[in-house]
């Protein structure tokens, strides 16, 4: 019986050491760059392929039109806020109008030396006086609302030409994916783009590896090390039946990316 149970732990212990895998030295993230709008590819900057970019444009849409409105848009703010401080310089001198043809006719209405026309007169002056005033007001208001919605087309041709223009910073150029004079829809694939900040491993785990993770450290290429799973997924992977992805954060240059790293759990 001893002999028995000495052969179980002996063989649960072969099995724990021998679990070892291999695994690519890949980016901690790869990224398929997509058009968030819509054009003609005016340049594709084949020569950044292959390339770290530290800051440079790989792929710029037409813009041009877009770029004519935002200019002929600039502009037109611009006047309007000119029209705007204009129509609030006149307020006050309205508003000061308003104010004594309405005191004229207060004074002048309960007079009993004042004939009717007198008193009419006043009215309509005052009438006059206060409608320019209103009107003008609702002018400058009308104004307003037309330079939040300039504002508003401004930001969003800026926006609309950002997004026509892929500027890597800092960014490993796997591929380009369009060419010079293709048309590039919303959601068209642009470019395949890395993250050499960091690397990663990648290993998938079995349902006994994953259970005994406590026990077992990591060594890679044979040497025992003090890294640990960054992330562990806890449903099995749609591809690899029965196991669990498992990833492990490297620092960048700790091996060569795609290099193939032995991953031992012992």
């Amino acid at each position: 019986m001893k002999s028995r149970l000495f052969f179980i732990a002996l063989f649960c212990s072969i099995t724990l050491s021998a679990a070892e895998h291999y695994a690519r030295v890949e980016p901690i993230e790869r990224a398929t760059v997509k058009a968030a709008a819509a054009g003609q590819v005016l340049e594709a900057n084949l020569s950044l392929e292959g390339r770290m970019v530290d800051n440079a444009v790989a792929v710029q849409l037409d813009d041009r039109l877009d770029r004519k409105d935002l200019d002929h848009s600039r502009q037109t703010l611009k006047l309007l806020q000119s029209n705007l401080k204009l129509t609030g310089e006149m307020l006050p001198g309205l508003e000061g109008s308003w104010k004594r043809q309405a005191g004229y006719f207060r004074r002048l209405k309960d007079l009993a030396t004042a004939s009717q026309t007198q008193k009419d007169q006043a009215y309509q002056a005052m009438v006059a006086a206060q409608n320019q005033y209103l009107s003008t007001r609702q002018q400058a208001l009308s104004l307003q609302r037309s330079i939040l919605e300039m504002e508003q087309k401004i930001a969003t041709l800026e926006d609309r030409i950002a997004k026509k223009r892929l500027r890597l910073k800092n960014r490993y150029l796997y591929r380009l994916l369009v060419r010079k004079g293709e048309f590039a829809g919303i959601g068209t694939p642009l470019a395949i783009v890395d993250d050499l900040s960091r690397a990663r491993l990648v290993i998938y785990l079995s349902a006994d590896e994953l259970k005994n993770l406590d026990r077992l450290k990591l060594w890679l290429n044979g040497k025992k090390s003090d890294l640990k799973f960054s992330k562990i997924w806890k449903e099995a992977d749609d591809t690899y039946l029965s196991s669990y992805r498992a990833e492990i954060e490297l620092p960048a240059g700790l091996y060569p990316f795609s290099s193939l790293v032995k991953v031992e759990l012992k």
